[in-house]
């Protein structure tokens, strides 16, 4: 059965907290209350049942505790209650009864967490987390987007987890991962969506990457990372060779081997493309070419490989094949400006998307927005602006090779 004096109590601790009242701030007379309406209890005006009663008995027992004062309709006792007040002088009575933390208490317990947590020096990502939760419980703001003030031991655990990430060196697999930190294969899967939403916010470059792609940046893999070749040209390993031009569908290299490759016979290699889907990558044949699959946002492991690779092929133009939307204009700028190398767009252009414009999608409007903050990029301002004019985005796979165009404009990043 409902307990309705604690649920109420409950209910008016809620408003004096998010008040001015409970940061010393109100320079006001004003009162916290619980009106009594249909809609925010239901069952006091339902006369089919006995909780009128029962919710006369919680609130006179409140009062005569001299924890709320009650408001009769029309001022006629015992009748029926219009609203009930908090008594705030007698706010400590009033938490103990609900057996309940004040939410200053609360705030000042984080506080003092964030502060020593800064003092230590934390990596980028934890100190720009934690510095912009500290400012905003000076400021007596919301912290629920990131942490949960009643729960200081998970915020801890978060903040240890955000430096554990940053600070990886080896590659690790997601629950090896998580049983080094939490001697639990499952737990870090459950803070992975909060995980994410922090790497987003203050990570520059994350800000569309998914939790996988963030997680892989730091050497922590979902499943074994893989990046998949195929073209003219031979992969030395150690001092074996492979001739990538005798497998129709080229190769896969394990995350842990990559660091092991290295380039040789590249000299017919005329463009190397790195392509963003892996449908797209085993379908397309490019003569003359060295293909490469990144699978979205390029991590560390697929950004040595690449520079390796310029290294021993710098005579070959550089592109990049991607979704016409704004995460492949996102991803393309990435690996331009991670890699240093001057990778161009291939079949991104206006005129491939207005050959394929049937098989389009249309925006949402977080694409719009999107694409608005990109329209300042001279190479993507036509394509951007039929896209935003003909409300239409293209999935790499709906290209196809029979459709050749060299109108790839040069980049102004």
């Amino acid at each position: 059965m409902v307990q309705y004096d604690k649920m109420i109590l409950n209910r008016l601790l809620d408003t004096y907290e998010s008040s001015l009242l409970s940061t010393g701030e109100n320079r006001r007379n004003i009162h916290i209350e619980f009106r009594f309406t249909k809609k925010a209890l239901p069952a006091y005006f339902d006369e089919s049942s006995s909780e009128y009663e029962r919710i006369h008995f919680f609130m006179e027992s409140l009062e005569e505790k001299q924890l709320i004062r009650i408001c009769w309709q029309g001022g006629r006792k015992g009748h029926i209650i219009a609203r009930v007040q908090l008594q705030t002088e007698n706010l400590e009575t009033a938490y103990a009864f609900v057996r309940r933390v004040p939410k200053q208490d609360l705030a000042a317990g984080h506080r003092q967490l964030l502060k020593e947590c800064l003092a230590k020096e934390p990596t980028p990502v934890c100190r720009a987390f934690a510095a912009h939760v500290l400012e905003r419980l000076a400021e007596h703001k919301s912290v629920k987007e990131f942490v949960q003030l009643e729960d200081i031991a998970s915020t801890r655990r978060l903040l240890a987890v955000i430096e554990a990430i940053e600070k990886n060196e080896e590659p690790l697999y997601l629950r090896e991962f998580s049983i080094r930190h939490f001697q639990d294969s499952k737990a870090f899967e459950k803070m992975e969506g909060r995980i994410a939403h922090i790497f987003r916010r203050f990570q520059a470059g994350c800000e569309e990457a998914a939790v996988e792609e963030i997680l892989a940046e730091y050497g922590i893999y979902h499943t074994p990372d893989y990046v998949y070749l195929k073209g003219n040209a031979t992969l030395l390993v150690g001092a074996e060779k492979i001739d990538l031009s005798v497998l129709k569908q080229g190769l896969g290299i394990s995350g842990e081997d990559i660091g092991r490759i290295r380039f040789a016979g590249t000299a017919a290699v005329k463009q190397v493309i790195t392509i963003e889907n892996l449908t797209t990558f085993f379908r397309w044949q490019e003569e003359d070419s060295l293909l490469v699959y990144l699978g979205g946002y390029h991590n560390s492991v697929r950004r040595a490989l690449l520079m390796e690779l310029h290294a021993a092929c710098p005579q070959a133009a550089y592109r990049h094949f991607g979704d016409i939307d704004a995460g492949g204009f996102e991803i393309y700028r990435d690996l331009r400006e991670k890699t240093g190398i001057p990778f161009r767009m291939y079949r991104m252009e206006l005129e491939t998307l207005q050959t394929y414009e049937q098989y389009g999608r249309p925006l949402t409007e977080n694409d719009r927005k999107r694409l608005q903050k990109m329209r300042g990029r001279e190479e993507l301002r036509e394509v951007i602006d039929y896209m935003l004019a003909h409300d239409v985005k293209l999935e790499q796979e709906c290209i196809r090779g029979d459709v050749v165009s060299d109108n790839c404009p040069d980049p102004h990043l």
